[in-house]
């Protein structure tokens, strides 16, 4: 009987902490979330416009962006626990998949032009 009354008693589990002093604020993470749900929508849209135009290296963009996306990923998660000790991997993880993210829409983007180019010299 009385076991029940503290487990129903309010003040008890529902207790608000206050967070760290790095947590993110509100508009921070607005501007990190939108940021992720805007590049989700670019790649969407990209592998639109390949199928539609029939140009399958618009595809091969999508897939160079992903990367990118990952380490957005990788931060957002890093950020989500408080930028636990124990997750600092995620910022090396971030840092090598944006460089390789960097290095794969570069060569997505120079293989669309590269098309573009060999479709003049045949028109």
């Amino acid at each position: 009987m009385i076991s029940m009354a503290v487990a129903a008693s309010p003040a008890i589990g529902f207790e608000i902490q206050a967070e760290p002093t790095n947590a993110l604020s509100l508009p921070t993470w607005a501007i990190h979330v939108s940021s992720v749900v805007e590049w989700v929508t670019a790649m969407g849209l990209v592998w639109k416009y390949g199928e539609v135009t029939g140009n399958e290296r618009w595809k091969g963009l999508t897939w160079g962006m992903l990367p990118s996306l990952g380490s957005a990923m990788s931060a957002c998660t890093w950020h989500f626990f408080y930028n636990a000790p124990s997750l600092e991997f995620l910022v090396v993880l971030q840092a090598f998949l944006t460089v390789l993210g960097n290095c794969t829409c570069w060569l997505a983007a120079y293989r669309i032009y590269e098309g573009a180019q060999n479709e003049k010299k045949q028109a």
